[in-house]
């Protein structure tokens, strides 16, 4: 494929009805839809309220079963009435065990596999690790619109290991669901702009584009999401973003074709030298 049409939501997430904030979503992908997206992302964990800010046992309610998940069977909807795809967040439960989560939605509706958050962060306001176990699918893509895209979850855009494994594994697109903002310890710590820098760079590592949907507004303890979505491509250049406040719908044409004649130019995986990188895989 020479070229697709991609986009992100950005909204607020805070309606106390799942069933509101699912329908929230489903009508900015229906917007995306219209506006000719064939890959469409959504937020992290986009059912409700990011309820990771405190730790409460009452909350592993709101996970559920893949095939019982309320917000992927919407999704799964909308992707084969407007055939296109859905990368969906959602909290996981899988017998006794918990995950972060994205089921991965063909443009026919059928969910083509999960990937499940590798790296779970655990500080004030995000306390992850109390719900999540670490993801054990290893990384992955998949064959979506004539391309190959690779998904991670939130913290995993940090890390430029998943970003380079999902390249070499053949992504052409890096797309990462977000649920970021305030920081509880310190208000006056903006991270947004380190935030983009972070992915920006991993566009512009890899030569390829990259996709982020983040939520935006205040939660039940304060916490404000920051938003500032945004579609870089393969330079890592932003051809389409919003500000921390917009709700709406991004949409962006990229061209493969070009991304990938410019990331045989720039050599970056011809002049790779893995026998030099052993002590990234050991333990600090």
């Amino acid at each position: 494929m020479t070229e697709i049409t991609v986009a992100a939501l950005q909204l607020a997430l805070n309606d106390p009805d799942p069933a509101d904030t699912i329908g929230a979503v489903a009508g900015l992908v229906e917007q995306a839809a219209g506006l000719g997206a064939q890959l469409i992302l959504p937020p992290e964990l986009f059912a409700g309220a990011y309820f990771c800010q405190q730790e409460d046992e009452a909350r592993f309610a709101l996970a559920h079963a893949l095939i019982d998940d309320p917000s992927v069977a919407a999704m799964r909807r909308l992707a084969r009435s407007l055939r296109v795809a859905i990368p969906a967040s959602f909290f996981e439960r899988d017998g006794p065990h918990y995950y972060n989560t994205v089921a991965m939605i063909d443009a026919g509706g059928e969910i083509m596999g999960i990937y499940r958050k590798s790296h779970i962060p655990d500080g004030p306001g995000y306390e992850e690790k109390y719900y999540f176990r670490p993801g054990n699918t290893g990384f992955k893509v998949w064959n979506v619109c004539g391309t190959t895209i690779g998904v991670g979850i939130c913290w995993d855009q940090w890390y430029p290991e998943c970003a380079r494994a999902m390249a070499l594994m053949g992504a052409e697109l890096l797309l990462y669901p977000t649920a970021i903002g305030s920081e509880p310890q310190d208000p006056a710590l903006d991270t947004s702009r380190v935030w983009r820098r972070a992915m920006q760079g991993h566009a512009a590592s890899n030569c390829l584009p990259v996709i982020a949907a983040n939520r935006i507004g205040v939660e039940e303890q304060g916490q404000t999401f920051y938003g500032h979505s945004f579609i870089a491509n393969e330079w890592g250049d932003l051809v389409a973003e919003f500000g921390a406040d917009e709700t709406g719908v991004l949409v962006a044409t990229l061209d493969l074709d070009l991304a990938r004649t410019r990331r045989a130019g720039m050599g970056f995986f011809r002049d790779r030298r893995p026998q030099l990188y052993s002590r990234l895989v050991e333990d600090v």
